[in-house]
């Protein structure tokens, strides 16, 4: 057998091996090969990547990545799913020494026995934005990568200031890299259909905007930001500071006027924030 899995198949898949489509693990396939082929695309996977793919389900999307790319290895936390795709690889035609799998939770994974360059994944709606932040601190091999999320979720990495989009996972996510949004996708093309739109977003991985110690400092300050996002900044920080006064005075030291909210400051400003803080503060 060759191509890509489809409807049919992945139905087959899903019956003989007991597995009905949950909820709770956000478990909505995608049956549409065209759909997985443009996902690598926008992924721009070359023949040398190492790509890493977080949740595979029954091997869609895989398959598609083995039609490009050096090798492919997948974090899967349903056993059954995970046990099943190297069948699935080799039955399409494709040496399944190329895969590797690992059944286990995307939230606690720590290290990977190939270093990723690339990174694509159809993420569950609810752990999206921790899973996509984690891999991109945990793995700095990945260049880039595409992940299909729900479409609210795609707007808010994407968000510029002054939107209503605009937030904590906005500003976070440029840490470490350039976000962009790289189109929708329809509803049809998964198994079950969701009851939400879905959309790919894309990112370019840029030098870290700093070391650890900062980018702690700085997720703090940008969390008690965004916590009260209708407080003026010197109000949402006046507890990390010690007090409003200090707060103010402290944002005003670096240049931003402490009456501003949140949502209107982009990364560096809030590293000139965090910079005002004692590195050995309890956060």
């Amino acid at each position: 057998m060759s191509g890509l899995l489809g409807a049919a198949e992945i139905r087959e898949i899903a019956a003989r091996i007991g597995v009905n489509p949950t909820k709770k693990l956000g478990q909505n396939f995608v049956v549409d090969a065209n759909s997985c082929r443009r996902i690598v695309k926008s992924a721009d996977v070359l023949s040398t990547d190492t790509v890493l793919e977080i949740g595979p389900g029954l091997g869609s999307l895989t398959l598609a990545l083995l039609e490009v790319a050096h090798e492919v290895v997948v974090i899967e936390i349903d056993s059954r799913l995970a046990a099943e795709l190297p069948s699935t690889v080799e039955r399409h035609g494709f040496n399944v020494d190329r895969l590797t799998v690992l059944t286990e939770d995307a939230m606690v994974a720590d290290s990977l026995p190939l270093a990723p360059t690339v990174l694509v994944a159809n993420l569950p709606y609810n752990i999206s934005v921790p899973v996509l932040l984690r891999f991109m601190e945990k793995f700095p091999t990945l260049r880039s990568g595409v992940v299909m999320v729900q479409s609210e979720v795609a707007d808010r990495l994407v968000a510029k200031p002054g939107t209503k989009s605009y937030g904590s996972p906005s500003v976070k996510a440029t840490w470490w890299a350039e976000m962009s949004a790289a189109g929708s996708v329809g509803r049809s093309v998964f198994w079950p259909v969701p009851n939400v739109d879905s959309s790919l977003v894309r990112f370019v991985r840029h030098v870290a905007a700093g070391d650890e110690a900062l980018r702690l400092t700085t997720f703090a300050v940008i969390d008690a930001a965004f916590a009260q996002r209708r407080k003026m900044l010197r109000g949402a920080l006046s507890e990390l500071f010690g007090g409003s006064a200090q707060a103010s005075e402290a944002i005003s030291a670096v240049g931003v006027d402490p009456t501003v909210r949140g949502e209107a400051l982009l990364l560096p400003e809030f590293i000139k924030i965090a910079s005002q803080l004692s590195l050995g503060l309890p956060l």
